[in-house]
């Protein structure tokens, strides 16, 4: 058997009809401190994991077919421009749980832990009469600040060569009492690498549209088709998660989420705050309320994500509790536009030595801050971790003779003080504008608003991307808060 999941349909047909995996002490409801508002609904959050956007046929990709995906979209809307504050999975999970940007809640570097005290989607919704369960990769630090109810079947392990898949637990979570509505949250690790699962071979090599910021090369090309097979398998995975909802008999009055979390572990992608790193895929079905077919321009952000469920469960949202708003008014058709900015943080510590960085949206431009640019980029899963992908060692010896190899190389590890990009016409931002004064003003302008929201957060910069300030975070010795 050429792969770990040659079987992977006939697995999930086993699934349904496998026996309950949670035990009655396990599926226990959460004690909620009041009852649930009328017509409050039910939410399913389905997440990927490092998968780039722009690979999902929803925003352009054309070398994986996503069928189950494609077919949610149908059913929902599309967001063009949604964003996550930093391109790394635990941070990016603590943002989508808290509404608090970074330096607010205090995962401000991959492995790290939220502040001591931080409320989450567990609290507010529990609050609100919801049961909160948590289905995968949990990856949110400390416990108590992210209490999930643990609904097993789903692999927990992001780097597992060999991941468990079964929607018994879903299933059973999802039979609970129909009189309490359901927050689930089904975490996904594929495309994390390794990329071990699916089947490769339904992609040929030579025929992959590769990115223009990805070098051309033999194993670059094998190692994208093992990328796109697992793209492949979330696909599977979202659909089986879907015909669970669909067969509970709650899906007409389930919001549903899904949402590709940031790029893949790709140069210019996870890591990093280039688009193609912090531009997430999101969709949103809600029957009856949102519009199928649909697609918006308007702006969000993972920190957005928990007041608007608050919102759309009957709760209120109080000023100063989030970094985030609520979307529900676009979400609802009442409105194209949610916010006007996007921002965005980065300290390699400890998937690499100090390279910080910050950057700021306005869904047209991109403007993006490093703060150490005579520093040497690195970062060692991409260009260290071999046995998961082979394709870095191959660039480098490409440099020695191949002009574009040589520039990507350079330009992954060798960045200007400033970068400026038109994402709506460059979304793989190839051509730096920082220095062109035709965009002067843009830049200008991004730069005193990317100066304001570090100073409302209470950023230092680069002076928290080091070893001392990431181990103290996870003592919940975490630098000074913002304002606000």
């Amino acid at each position: 058997m050429p792969t770990t999941r040659r079987r992977f349909l006939k697995a999930l047909a086993a699934a349904a009809a496998a026996a309950p995996l949670v035990s009655k002490a396990e599926a226990k409801p959460a004690p909620a401190t009041r009852k649930a508002n009328a017509g409050a609904p039910n939410i399913l959050i389905i997440m990927g994991d490092d998968a780039t956007y722009l690979d999902l046929a929803l925003y352009g990709g054309t070398n994986v077919k996503t069928p189950n995906i494609d077919r949610l979209a149908g059913e929902g809307v599309v967001f063009s421009n949604a964003y996550l504050c930093i391109a790394m999975c635990n941070p990016c999970r603590t943002e989508l749980h808290t509404g608090l940007y970074p330096a607010r809640n205090g995962s401000c570097w991959n492995h790290s832990a939220a502040r001591p005290g931080t409320r989450s989607t567990v609290h507010y919704l529990t609050d609100l009469g919801y049961r909160v369960g948590l289905a995968g990769k949990k990856h949110l630090v400390p416990p108590k600040c992210f209490p999930f109810e643990n609904v097993p079947g789903l692999e927990p392990g992001c780097t597992h060569p060999n991941p468990k898949f079964s929607t018994a637990g879903i299933r059973q979570f999802l039979s609970g009492d129909a009189g309490q509505p359901f927050c689930l949250v089904t975490a996904l690790i594929e495309p994390h690498a390794p990329w071990t699962v699916g089947r490769p071979e339904n992609f040929a090599p030579r025929k992959l549209d590769l990115p223009p910021h990805i070098a051309d090369t033999k194993v670059t090309r094998e190692d994208y088709a093992k990328y796109l097979a697992e793209i492949e398998v979330l696909d599977q995975e979202v659909g089986a998660i879907l015909k669970a909802l669909d067969e509970s008999g709650r899906a007409d009055r389930t919001l549903v989420i899904f949402t590709s979390e940031q790029g893949g572990q790709w140069p210019a992608c996870k890591w990093t705050n280039w688009n193609t790193g912090v531009h997430t895929g999101f969709v949103v079905r809600w029957p009856g309320k949102v519009k199928p077919g649909s697609r918006t321009d308007a702006m969000i952000q993972y920190a957005d994500v928990l007041p608007t469920l608050i919102e759309a469960a009957g709760g209120e949202v109080k000023a100063g509790d989030f970094d985030g708003s609520s979307f529900l008014p676009v979400l609802l058709g009442q409105r194209d536009r949610h916010r006007e900015f996007a921002y965005f943080m980065h300290n390699n510590i400890p998937e690499g030595p100090p390279y910080p960085i910050r950057a700021v949206t306005d869904g047209t431009y991109h403007y993006i801050r490093n703060l150490q640019p005579d520093a040497l980029y690195i970062e060692k899963h991409v260009m260290g971790q071999h046995q998961w992908h082979a394709y870095w060692p191959s660039w480098v010896f490409e440099t020695t003779f191949n002009e574009r190899t040589r520039r990507l190389v350079n330009r992954y590890m060798r960045r200007p003080p400033e970068q400026l990009y038109r994402t709506d016409t460059d979304p793989f931002e190839m051509t730096n504008l920082a220095s062109d004064p035709a965009h002067a003003s843009a830049k200008k302008r991004l730069s005193a608003e990317l100066d304001r929201w570090m100073k409302q957060q209470g950023d230092p910069g680069a002076a928290i991307d080091t070893q001392e300030q990431w181990q103290a975070s996870k003592q919940g010795k975490h630098f000074g808060r913002g304002e606000g």
